[in-house]
């Protein structure tokens, strides 16, 4: 019993994830589920973004990690501020905007674009790093 040959442009592929452009957006909070969704989307962002406490307070930097609980009291992020200081914690009841106001050091850097960018250097006759983009 012979087996045909398989056509890997017949087999099945699945689409790739589009990431949501977020660097410059500042949304809206107006609500609970509004903050807590801004906040998911700023945790999973590859950038620094800007939080304005309710007391007038501006930390920019990098949310590292989030605690979501029943409350906004209780649940926090944690970020690093751009300006080398100790890490905070700012709960999210005391958030009064936010905006993703970092560049986004993800952005276009999908395994296509870089495979893509692999076979121009080579056809041009370039020899193509495996070694990864420095990150400004």
């Amino acid at each position: 019993m012979s087996s045909a040959p398989v056509n890997p442009d017949a087999l099945e592929v699945s689409p790739g994830f589009e990431h949501e452009r977020l660097q410059g957006l500042i949304p809206s909070i107006a609500n609970e589920e509004e903050l807590r969704s801004a906040l998911e989307k700023a945790f999973e962002y590859r950038g620094d973004v800007t939080i304005t406490r309710k007391d007038g307070s501006v930390i920019e930097g990098y949310i590292y990690d989030r605690r979501a609980a029943s409350t906004l009291g209780d649940s926090l992020v944690r970020v690093l501020p751009a300006s080398g200081a100790a890490r905070v914690s700012v709960p999210y009841s005391d958030i009064a905007a936010l905006a993703f106001s970092g560049r986004d050091t993800a952005a276009g850097k999908s395994w296509e674009a870089w495979v893509r960018k692999y076979w121009e250097k080579k056809a041009a006759g370039e020899s193509p790093a495996i070694e990864p983009e420095q990150l400004d």
